[in-house]
């Protein structure tokens, strides 16, 4: 696809001399003794008391080679093909708050909830896995995806992954997958740094099997312009960047091999609030160049995400076109467009299974974008066109082609009102229209026929993680 550029060719050099001497002169701050190591012998300065890291310029410089012959070698050429987004469903958003519709409320994630939206996901969507989409925050937070696992094993029609946030929960999901006969049961989630430049105990002890096992390897970057980052988008890109690159470092020091990715997800702060946003111009701004600079610099695509990620507090119209828009112009910058939405609110905080009904059918008009254009004499409709002439006494309305496919070409939603946004009272009769549906759906699930013994062995898993788990160390 076509994208915008916000960089000049000359920019690319000085903003990279910057990001090599944030890597050579400050490094990063690492809490694990095994990565520690590893940096130490590939090449880099290590501090064991400061837990501080530094990489020589010659080391990075080393490795930016390798990537860009890397991307050069595995990068597919764009071809212009406008690449419609999956429509959204129960998946794995971890959301920590649900948003009950029908009682108005906004509440901590339970697994009554959960069981509530494995429900709907089992009926909305019955050929794909329905997954941890809510955090339950009424179980201890150490065996929070076990405690997911078990409802999801119980529930779903199609049981997806749970999202293991702790190196210490994987064993566990590891194997109560293996009892339900599914081989690695479980999400390693995404890596994150405690901005700036701050691998915490957590995120490295979980990197570190992660690369050892050669899954692609990558930071998820959320970093705060001016807050996390110098508030220039110069100092933005030489810190940020520079987070990405030292993942890659640490990453192939462990294994050589591993493949490498990325993404940024860049926010900036309200400065009379201190409230920060991931889809504001500013933000978006931030994520662009820096996706750009490191196109350019490094040759590999780091992502922009995501159109889920919009600051709309309650759902309806606005959430669902905040979102489409973001994800719009996310594809007009850098050629990739992500999802519309999967019924997340507030920066993904809170989950809305009434907003993810409105951005499924928003996917789905979306969706029209990446249709190709059939032609075929049919297509074209010449005896109609000529039948129908000058358009004086009859159109195209009243022809037996518009009536026998005008659902083939016209966006025809279910549930939303395709007239647009017409006041608040729009998006009430469409949120009740939703909410009957959602409410519809969850009346029709039927509890599939699970193995007892086999939920009886995961049960006897999780509790032997509650002893061993919850024992102080």
């Amino acid at each position: 696809m076509f994208q915008y550029n916000m960089l000049r060719d000359t920019d690319i050099e000085p903003l990279g001399d910057g990001l090599l001497n944030v890597l050579e002169k400050v490094g990063i701050w690492c809490q694990n003794r095994e990565m520690l190591e590893a940096m130490e012998q590939n090449g880099a300065t290590v501090d064991y008391a400061a837990e501080k890291v530094t990489f020589p310029r010659r080391l990075c410089e080393e490795l930016l080679e390798t990537v860009r012959r890397e991307a050069k070698a595995g990068e597919p050429a764009p071809n212009g093909q406008f690449s419609a987004p999956s429509p959204p469903g129960v998946g794995g958003q971890v959301a920590q708050l649900f948003y009950d519709y029908a009682k108005g409320e906004r509440r901590n994630g339970t697994r009554a909830d959960l069981i509530e939206m494995v429900k709907l996901g089992s009926t909305l969507h019955p050929e794909s896995a329905v997954g941890h989409a809510l955090v339950l925050t009424d179980v201890p937070p150490i065996l929070e995806p076990l405690e997911a696992a078990l409802v999801l094993a119980e529930y779903a029609h199609k049981p997806g992954r749970t999202f293991a946030w702790n190196v210490r929960q994987v064993d566990y999901l590891r194997e109560m997958g293996e009892i339900l006969g599914e081989q690695d049961w479980f999400s390693w989630g995404a890596i994150c740094f405690a901005h700036p430049l701050r691998f915490d105990k957590d995120v490295a002890d979980k990197f570190v099997p992660r690369a050892k096992l050669g899954l692609p390897i990558g930071l998820t970057a959320m970093p705060v312009a001016g807050v996390s980052t110098p508030i220039a988008v110069a100092g933005f890109i030489a810190v940020a960047g520079a987070e990405l690159v030292a993942t890659w470092l640490a990453a192939r020091a462990l294994n050589p091999n591993v493949p490498l990715g990325g993404s940024i997800w860049a926010g900036a702060a309200d400065m009379r609030t201190g409230q920060v946003s991931f889809c504001s111009f500013d933000a978006m701004h931030y994520g662009f160049a820096l996706a750009e600079f490191m196109r350019k610099w490094s040759g590999k695509t780091i992502t922009v995400g995501g159109g889920e990620y919009c600051d709309a507090k309650e759902p309806g119209y606005y959430a669902a076109l905040e979102k489409a828009y973001k994800a719009m112009t996310i594809a007009a910058f850098t050629g990739r467009h992500p999802g519309v939405g999967s019924g997340m609110l507030e920066e993904g905080k809170t989950l809305c299974p009434e907003q993810l009904m409105l951005e499924r059918e928003m996917a789905a008009g979306v969706g029209f974008y990446g249709r190709t254009v059939e032609v075929a004499p049919q297509t074209m409709a010449l005896d109609s066109i000529a039948e129908v002439g000058f358009g004086i006494g009859r159109s195209h309305l009243d022809t037996d082609t518009t009536l026998r496919h005008f659902r083939d070409y016209l966006w025809c939603p279910a549930l939303m009102d395709r007239a647009g946004w017409n006041g608040a009272a729009t998006d009430r009769v469409v949120l009740e229209r939703m909410s009957a549906k959602v409410r519809e759906l969850i009346a029709s699930y039927e509890k599939p026929a699970v193995d007892t013994d086999k939920l009886a062995k995961m049960r006897e898993v999780l509790e032997r993680a509650r002893k061993e788990l919850l024992t102080p160390r």
